[in-house]
């Protein structure tokens, strides 16, 4: 498991390699069990089983967050836990004592200076625990949860004169943009402004977080590692992986009651969505059409 300094090194050595940790939302046992399985899969390369605020709502905190992190430590691979969009300070400092490597902490609601004042509070609170802390400028359309395949961009796009200074005051460790990312599927393919990105990247200098990945274009991904994008969540993917699997296997599980095979496949179905993704993020996943001109 990722912990105290190794944590932290994980994410600025994929930053200096022009990689990017994935982050995989986890919502119940089974999704937990196929994250870490594919991390096992390639396991010189760090991976973040993200239970947070949204999942807790289905599974309870304590649950998932003892589930993830249980998970995390009895693996060889090279686990982090994070708590994914909290808005609440109570909560990062629970995930916090209760061991999470890393806390994304989500201002990206409130007007700039109390999103300031609030990533600074959660930076603080994390610096106590050898834990790092990602924060949001700018916001994204769609749902965490649930995808609307409609057509959406940003709703804010991310400043990069604003996100030196934000970065400058609250000494966060890694910064969630917005740059025509999209939470969730949407019905034509997304276009990331990667000129917004690389401006962004020439004025901070901590690694970028590109959240709503799932479905995008390969080309789109590896141009943002190559301007600084060094986390990327995916979440839409799997949970896509894991229903199709689960529906398939219904017809023949269900004259049965053959739960333990639905869940079976859908678990399966995440180890091999989340495995792909892992290895479109690596070095050798990296395609040369990807990086910026001049």
């Amino acid at each position: 498991m990722l912990t105290g300094p190794d944590g932290l090194k994980a994410l600025t050595t994929a930053y200096e390699d022009g990689r990017a940790l994935p982050g995989f939302v986890a919502y119940n046992l089974e999704t937990v069990q196929g994250i870490v399985a594919a991390a096992e899969s390639q396991p010189d390369l760090p991976v973040l089983i993200q239970a947070g605020s949204s999942p807790f709502k289905h599974a309870g905190r304590d649950p998932l967050m003892r589930l993830a992190l249980d998970a995390a430590a009895a693996s060889p691979a090279r686990l982090g836990v994070h708590l994914d969009h909290s808005r609440d300070l109570d909560e990062v400092t629970c995930c916090l004592e209760a061991g999470y490597t890393s806390v994304m902490i989500d201002g990206s609601h409130l007007p700039f200076a109390e999103n300031i004042a609030l990533t600074r509070e959660a930076v603080r609170r994390a610096r106590d625990h050898g834990a790092w802390v990602e924060a949001e400028l700018g916001a994204l359309s769609g749902d965490e949860d649930v995808s609307t395949d409609a057509d959406a961009a940003s709703a804010a796009m991310t400043d990069p004169a604003q996100a030196a200074e934000f970065v400058a005051e609250t000494g966060v460790d890694a910064l969630a943009v917005a740059v025509g990312n999209v939470h969730g599927f949407t019905r034509h393919p997304v276009r990331l402004d990667l000129d917004r990105l690389a401006a962004i990247h020439t004025a901070v200098a901590v690694p970028l977080v590109l959240h709503g990945a799932s479905g995008l274009p390969e080309q789109e991904l590896h141009g943002a590692l190559a301007r600084g994008v060094a986390k990327v969540n995916v979440n839409a993917e799997l949970r896509r992986a894991c229903l199709e699997a689960m529906s398939t296997q219904l017809p023949t599980a269900l004259p049965g009651s053959d739960v333990v095979s639905v869940w079976s496949a859908g678990r399966d179905a995440v180890t091999r969505a989340a495995a792909r993704v892992i290895s479109q993020l690596s070095p050798a996943g990296r395609s040369s059409s990807a990086e910026p001109a001049g």
